[in-house]
């Protein structure tokens, strides 16, 4: 059954994530091209274009002014997320909530750093970030750039943002808000929205880790 007849079957057949059983829907991801990883049980998103499209390699500055690598920086379990340190309500909630799942790992002897990508870099500057993840969580590693290399990293990671320009320095970025599940050797394997609690995800991120 190729691709495209999978999906028909699928949406002829109804709700079946709704309906069937867990290894219904694990079947389901595995014919249009998901799945099969070793994670299917961990599994609550579907991505399109497959899982495979998300990540990639990347070349920004640390918060001692030093050019790192993807290679360099998600050496264990990481959760990434995109934002700025200007931002006024979005990125602090949903940093702060990151920080908190990876405590409650700590607390599971699950090591996993929270991994704060600025999109903007006019602004949030080596030292700036220091200030920002210092305050953030201990482990933080933040990062940013020239233009070029935050576009780059933030188009491997299908993100998306955008600078309002309002004329002055206290300009808003509007920007996406997925944070992302990066593991070694295995890349990108799950993305998490604003709505996730942090004990969800610490028991997603678990399942993850201990599956791998």
């Amino acid at each position: 059954m190729n691709r495209r007849h999978a999906m028909r079957a699928a949406l002829a057949g109804g709700a079946l994530f709704a309906t069937g059983t867990a290894a219904q829907a694990n079947w389901f991801t595995r014919m249009l091209g998901f799945g099969g990883d070793g994670f299917d049980q961990c599994r609550g998103s579907v991505v399109a274009g497959g899982a495979g499209d998300i990540g990639g390699p990347f070349e920004l500055v640390n918060t001692e002014g030093e050019t790192v690598t993807d290679a360099d920086v998600l050496t264990k379990p990481s959760l990434v997320y995109f934002g700025y340190t200007f931002c006024p309500d979005v990125c602090p909630l949903d940093v702060a909530r990151n920080a908190q799942a990876v405590d409650l790992l700590a607390e599971r002897g699950v090591d996993v750093q929270p991994v704060f990508i600025s999109v903007d870099p006019n602004r949030d500057t080596p030292e700036v970030l220091a200030d920002f993840a210092a305050n953030m969580h201990e482990d933080m590693v933040a990062l940013t750039g020239s233009e070029a290399q935050v576009k780059a990293a933030s188009d491997a990671y299908r993100t998306y943002f955008s600078i309002r320009d309002s004329g002055d320095e206290y300009y808003l970025v509007d920007h996406s808000t997925f944070t992302y599940l990066m593991l070694p050797g295995h890349g990108f394997v799950e993305f998490f929205r604003r709505e996730a609690s942090p004990e969800e995800m610490a028991d997603k991120v678990a399942c993850f880790v201990e599956a791998s």
